[in-house]
This record gives structure tokens, C-alpha cells and sequence, in this order.
């Protein structure tokens, strides 16, 4: 099979694209410095990006620092993925008012927003597929109602915790998109092959400063997801994951991460696939108006699995060891594939900087197996 041809866009095109979007309704969000990171928010034009900057990632460790050059897409993922617009930190599942012959309304009487992802990242549309199969394959499915579109850059350097590699999800975007961007700097341009991937995506370009891309052009922005990975900040052997870690629940490495890890569930926070969540009722002193939200949750608290006699895993090490056998090994009973992408958000952004990887390694390093 041929490779889909490239098309090249002037720098300047890229904020004409995001122009384009917004004049056709369109809610942009894209890589913006927020709050000291890198962060996926609304976006009203091109100077917005994060223009100059990238971000420098190690276990526990997030840092900007400004770049040599004008690089809007020159930083790996930070701590949002796409997760936060697909299942919601909250939501409002019912909203009533008026006592018990009032109006009740659901998030499906709401008028979906049209929403265009700038930036997506490999890894992030890969999380993107595995948390929809999640949430559309049990017998109540939650279909995303906004009507979305996705433009894709394709990475050029990783981050010190990234492993795409490792788990086949990056860092080069085959599909899932309806644009891919490439960003090239080099011989004093700056500009961006375009692959399109879907006929959404072909009507946008049209009347935008593109063309052809070249032979030289293509090879140049076909290295750069090469280059990154090449640079992979971490690695993870997953052959033979899913054993390793079910023949090894008595493993003394759970106890010894259970010393360093706080249950704070910052991993599952920043994770774009874990998808636990709890639901809390609440009413108005009058009894007049009652609302039902759905919050996000982690299996890193004792109440996350309390029944009633207590909870079904009371200690730090079996809360931990509920996490990384269910992300790496029984995800695959549940949902046919792995419950990670290797984005290692849940590295930069465990306070302590417990490694998943590390874990991993540890455990084959000294696997407690009969014959092992």
C-alpha cells in the first residue's frame, strides 16, 4: 500500500487553520502554557501555543524551559489527555427541580459543542481508542456527544518518560485522526507537512496555502518521528507481561513500592486510560432541587473497593498491585488489549516518581515462578 501523499502548509497556514475552525464553529483546544506546564485548553488563535517552549519530564519531575528556536509543537504530553473531555473530571448525571413532579434533565438533553483537538499526540489517540472501547462496550455505553475533530502532530523528540515504543502506540500516528501535522525546522523554514485522514480533514485545507510536498520534504518529516523514537526515555519488555505479573502476586517488590507510595492517586488522575469513577446525590435544604454527579475515583483509596465489612484491599501494596496487574495484565481479559500507552504521565507525575517501568523490570528481574 502507497503512503497517503503529503501536502506542505506555510507556517503562517496553521493560524489561518485555527481561523477557519472558529469561524465555523468550531471550540479549539490546543497546547497552551497554563498554570506552569503545558496544558490542553481553549485556544483563540495560533499565538496562543506554546511558542518557543517545550518540557523536560523525569520520574516526579515537570519543568519548562525555553527552546532555541519557535517550535509551537516542540514538547511531549503533559498532564492532560483527552480523557478530561471524554469522561469528564465531573458531570452532572441527573438535575431535577421542583419535588417529585418537576423537571428531571440529563447531560443528553444538552446541545453538544463541536470541539477541534490541536496537538493530539500518538500515544493520546491510541489512550483515546482504548477508553472508548471501556466505556462502549459494557451494557449501559456512554458515547461521546460531542462532535469532535482531531488534528494530530506527529512527535519529533520524546520526553524522559515516555515508552510509546515499548507498548506500539507511537510515536508516529497512523490513524484516528483527521489531520496529522508534522513540524519541520530546519534550513532556516519552519513549516509543517499535512497528512489527511479523513474527507473532514481534506475540506479543511482547501483554500489554505498548501501544496505537494516534495520527495526531500517527505523524507525530512518522516524523520521526525523517527528520531523520537530513537530517544525513548524509558522502556518496557512486555512479552510475557500478562503471566509475569499474575505468577508474581506474592512478589515482595509490591511491599517494597507500598513504602514509597503516598495512594494519592495523582497516576489515575493523569492517566488517559483509567476510568474509575463514584457517583454522589445531592439536594437543596428545601427538598426543591436535587442533583446526581458522576466524579473521577481511583482504586488508590480504601474506600475505592469498601463493601460492607470493610475494604477489599485495605493495604497500599494491594492497592498498588490492583493497578499495574489490571493496566498491563487482566485489562487484556477485560478489554482485548493493554490499559497502557506508555505516554508516562503516570511517572512525571507520581510526587514519589515511582516508575512503572522500573516495577516491571524489577519483577522479571527476579521472578518468584516455579522454573522461572
Amino acid at each position: 500500500m502507497s503512503e497517503p501523499p503529503l501536502h506542505r502548509l506555510a507556517l503562517d497556514g496553521l493560524d489561518a487553520l485555527i481561523a477557519r475552525l472558529r469561524a465555523d464553529g468550531w471550540t479549539v483546544i490546543g497546547p497552551a502554557v497554563r498554570d506552569g506546564a503545558i496544558r490542553m485548553a481553549e485556544i483563540d488563535g495560533g499565538d496562543e501555543l506554546p511558542i518557543g517552549w517545550t518540557d523536560e519530564q523525569d520520574g516526579g519531575s515537570y519543568r519548562l524551559r525555553r527552546r532555541e528556536d519557535e517550535a509551537r509543537f516542540g514538547h511531549v504530553v503533559g498532564p492532560d489527555s483527552l480523557k478530561r473531555w471524554r469522561l469528564p473530571a465531573t458531570l452532572t448525571v441527573l438535575h431535577s427541580t421542583g419535588g417529585p413532579q418537576g423537571e428531571v434533565t440529563a447531560p443528553g438533553d444538552v446541545e453538544p459543542r463541536k470541539l477541534a483537538f490541536l496537538g493530539v499526540r500518538s500515544c493520546d489517540l491510541h489512550g483515546l481508542g482504548v477508553l472508548d472501547t471501556v466505556l462502549t462496550s459494557g451494557p449501559a455505553p456512554s458515547p461521546w456527544r460531542e462532535d469532535t475533530l482531531i488534528i494530530a502532530v506527529q512527535c519529533g523528540e520524546a520526553g524522559g518518560t515516555c515508552f510509546c515504543v515499548s507498548m506500539g502506540s507511537g510515536p508516529r500516528a497512523e490513524a484516528g485522526f483527521d489531520l496529522a501535522l508534522t513540524e519541520v525546522l530546519e534550513d532556516g523554514e519552519h513549516w509543517f507537512a499535512v497528512e489527511v485522514g479523513t474527507p473532514q480533514g481534506a475540506a479543511l485545507l482547501d483554500g489554505l496555502d498548501t501544496r505537494a510536498a516534495t520527495d526531500a520534504e517527505a523524507k525530512a518529516a518522516a524523520e521526525r518521528p523517527e528520531r523520537a523514537a530513537a530517544q525513548m526515555g524509558r522502556t518496557m519488555e512486555t512479552g510475557g507481561l500478562h503471566d509475569l505479573l499474575l505468577g508474581n502476586l506474592e512478589h515482595p517488590r509490591w511491599a517494597q513500592v507500598a513504602d514509597r507510595c503516598l495512594s494519592c492517586g495523582n497516576c489515575t488522575m493523569a492517566c488517559p486510560t483509567c476510568f474509575c469513577v463514584e457517583i454522589a446525590d445531592t439536594s437543596d435544604p428545601g427538598g426543591t432541587a436535587a442533583e446526581r454527579e458522576q466524579r473521577w475515583a481511583s482504586c488508590f483509596t480504601v474506600d475505592h473497593s469498601h463493601l460492607h465489612g470493610g475494604s477489599v484491599r485495605s493495604s497500599t501494596s494491594s492497592r498498588y498491585r490492583q493497578w499495574m496487574t489490571h493496566k498491563l495484565a487482566t485489562w487484556w481479559e477485560q478489554f482485548g488489549s493493554s490499559g497502557c500507552v506508555g505516554c508516562g504521565r503516570c511517572i512525571t507525575w507520581c510526587p514519589v516518581g515511582i516508575d512503572i517501568t522500573e516495577e516491571v523490570a524489577a519483577i522479571r528481574d527476579t521472578d518468584m515462578r516455579e522454573g522461572a
